[in-house]
């Protein structure tokens, strides 16, 4: 059994068919990519994945447990998190209270023992601010934790959206072009995180990205979507080589 199971994964918008019945299996510490030109459908499928987008067919099950249908809070309590395309940060607030704030919306605190237990919640603050410094730290931005968000380097924005994904403690993180508009130290930087976080952390990652390359270099098992359907599914070398992939990216050589 997979960690992450998609069976016949559909999604129509109207007369489109953005997602066309689509079967993965991701098994637990892999490192998978999920690529494919322009408008194939790879973002759709993180949202469906993800809850953010209802599924018009099909099923997903995480962790031997079916999440189809669960908005996105459950199925980030269950420990699939996603990461998005652009980088969701508060630009005004530090690196730290970023982190904090996403740690404190995944806090499980109930409202009256809130109220009624001060040096509980006391205790709980204390508790996140070290667990913030710590991820901090695994990712290499504690000494920038105290500038503001909007100050930062690209890359290091990037860093900072995964570090606060961290708080939520995911055994499985959905990447969406976590390497877009990075130079190339930017790019091997990235990679060497997710690298550190599968082998420390045991963390599985499904990716989507357009640097193929880095996708080539990252992972261990490559599906390829087009107009919404997956046309190949291998190793980096296998996808490489498949005619119907080369077709796809316009004749290109990968």
């Amino acid at each position: 059994m997979g960690l992450l199971e998609i069976k016949g994964l559909t999604k129509t918008f109207g007369g489109l068919l953005a997602v066309n019945d689509l079967t993965l299996e991701i098994h637990k510490g892999e490192i998978f990519g999920l690529i494919g030109p322009n408008g194939a459908g790879k973002t759709t499928v993180f949202n469906l994945i993800s809850g953010m987008l209802p599924c018009t067919g099909g099923k997903v099950s995480y962790d031997g447990h079916n999440i189809t249908g669960l908005n996105m809070y459950q199925i980030a309590r269950k420990g699939l998190v996603r990461t998005f395309q652009l980088p969701t940060l508060f630009n005004n607030f530090t690196v730290l209270k970023n982190m904090l704030m996403g740690m404190h919306l995944h806090a499980e605190v109930g409202l009256w023992r809130t109220l009624l237990d001060t040096s509980y919640t006391d205790s709980l603050e204390s508790e996140i601010l070290a667990r913030a410094d710590g991820i901090l730290q695994e990712v290499g931005l504690a000494d920038r934790k105290d500038e503001l968000a909007s100050n930062l380097p690209h890359g290091h924005r990037r860093i900072l959206q995964v570090a606060i994904s961290l708080g939520c403690e995911p055994g499985l993180l959905l990447l969406d072009e976590p390497m877009t508009g990075m130079n190339v130290r930017e790019v091997e930087e990235m990679m060497g995180l997710i690298r550190k976080l599968r082998e420390n952390r045991g963390i599985s990652f499904v990716i989507v990205e357009h640097n193929i390359r880095a996708v080539m270099g990252l992972c261990g098992r490559i599906a390829v979507l087009n107009f919404g359907k997956k046309i190949a599914e291998g190793t980096p070398a296998e996808i490489s080589q498949n005619e119907a992939v080369i077709q796809a990216y316009l004749g290109g050589s990968l």
